[in-house]
């Protein structure tokens, strides 16, 4: 027990005294002991995650605002980024680093990449109704009418009929009515650097850090400003929407003007999905019409012909012995692939496609958007014709 040291006999003070004195550097010592143990185990700790941080994969960027100014220059993969483009394609730092400070995060972009939530089952017939409906038929209308020369241009030179061309474009901005309102830049080095947590967030990643590398590309060889190009939020541009990487590999100057201009030119665009379609498997007209109507017997047979990808690979002959049959006359020596449009609750429509209908997959790997390009396609010849 501790007494106070007024209550101490007087004798013992001086010895107390010297006690406490001897006892205090003990004290001290054994204090900053403590205190350096308790350090060095707390730098012991953040090193540990440290490398720990090292070895796990990154972490999608957690950022709480939108459309704000955000120096992505901060962020290390971002400056890997710029010293791979001085690298690997010649670019100026300096430049490269004041277009890199001006771009912005955009939080609505990685909101529209993310997956659907669980819904109701596929429908055809909604989907359809969004794209053959009279705003885009009369305006695909109007824009044959003043484009007509060039559509039967590209017809002739890469045998791609003027409605599929235009079902492209049509479903993809009403004939350059809605383009997109995002600039590119932003919306690719957001999605680039920043894409939401997802399953396959790491492959989605390389893919857009790939369409900004082009975007600079495209925009060294233009003579343009990068910022100045606007798209989509997943940065298409154009009336085609194409991304970078397409403009440069499969953009047409087909009005001759000495560049490729997708914003405002309807020529280039024309020439620029017909060359995109012959490029990506389209026949001609030796491949025959997209699509014909196909039926298949209860017996079922035929199921697994359905979900083979997006190639033709089947004879006539081994369809009609699953019992896939057609009511139109299909072309001799062509390969087909069977696809399912499902309607909901309701019976599923059944369709024999040919290389010509996977071509335009390949703008958009979805059956639906497929069909929707070819429906609203054939609704405008027959509008126009009439």
């Amino acid at each position: 027990m501790t007494f106070p040291l007024r209550f101490i006999p007087r004798r013992s003070t001086l010895l107390l005294l010297a006690l406490a004195c001897a006892a205090a550097p003990l004290a001290v010592a054994a204090k900053a002991k403590a205190k350096t143990k308790t350090t060095m185990h707390a730098k012991a700790v953040k090193a540990s995650k440290l490398v720990k941080a090292k070895k796990a994969p990154p972490a999608p960027q957690k950022i709480d605002y939108a459309g704000e100014q955000v120096n992505f220059r901060e962020w290390k993969a971002v400056a890997d980024f710029e010293d791979e483009m001085v690298a690997k394609h010649g670019f100026d730092r300096e430049a490269l680093k004041n277009v890199m400070a001006q771009v912005n995060y955009i939080d609505s972009a990685v909101q529209l990449v993310k997956p659907a939530p669980p819904g109701k089952p596929k429908n055809w017939q909604a989907y359809r109704d969004r794209f053959i409906e009279p705003v885009r038929i009369e305006a695909g209308v109007a824009f044959w009418n003043e484009n007509a020369a060039a559509l039967a241009r590209a017809e002739a030179e890469y045998g791609v009929p003027a409605e599929i061309i235009l079902g492209i474009i049509g479903v993809e901005t009403v004939y350059g009515r809605n383009t997109g309102r995002f600039r590119v830049m932003d919306v690719l080095t957001t999605l680039a650097f920043a894409y939401p947590d997802t399953p396959n967030r790491e492959a989605r990643q390389v893919f857009f850090r790939s369409e900004l590398e082009n975007t600079l590309l495209l925009a060294r060889k233009s003579n343009m400003d990068p910022l100045s190009l606007v798209g989509s939020f997943a940065g298409a541009v154009g009336l085609p929407q194409f991304m970078p990487g397409s403009i440069l590999e499969y953009g047409v100057d087909f009005d001759g003007d000495g560049k490729v201009d997708l914003r405002n030119s309807p020529v280039d665009a024309i020439g620029s999905v017909a060359n995109f379609l012959v490029k990506h498997g389209w026949q001609g007209a030796r491949g025959g019409p997209a699509v014909f109507p196909a039926e298949v017997s209860p017996s079922r047979a035929w199921e697994s012909f359905i979900g083979q990808g997006l190639a033709a690979k089947f004879t006539a002959e081994q369809l009609a012995a699953a019992g896939v049959t057609s009511t139109a006359a299909l072309p001799p020596g062509t390969l087909f692939g069977l696809i399912d449009l499902q309607n909901g609750a309701e019976a599923t429509e059944y369709w024999l496609a040919t290389d010509n209908f996977f071509a335009i997959t390949q703008y958009n790997r979805s059956y639906f958007y497929a069909m929707s390009v070819v429906e609203l396609g054939r609704a405008i010849r027959l509008a126009r014709g009439a």
